[in-house]
């Protein structure tokens, strides 16, 4: 199994392309630093749940749309 942070970074990076916006664009709507959105999509955070919440409504997602494919149900 990928370590979930690697599962996680690469469905974040795909939702972010898919709205359309740069990692800078990202970080400024999350209010974090562009190169921790960079760790992240690399697979090198650990992210919070304060933090998923942010990047998921920067995107205008609900955090729950970040995880499919990250854990088994």
């Amino acid at each position: 199994m990928k370590d979930i942070r690697t599962l996680f970074g690469a469905r974040v990076r795909k939702c972010r392309l898919e709205a359309g916006l740069s990692q800078e664009e990202l970080a400024d709507r999350a209010g974090l630093h562009r190169t921790y959105i960079g760790g992240i999509e690399r697979g090198e955070r650990n992210v919070s749940l304060i933090n998923i919440v942010r990047i998921a409504n920067a995107m205008n997602l609900k955090p729950e749309q970040l995880m499919p494919g990250i854990v088994d149900e």
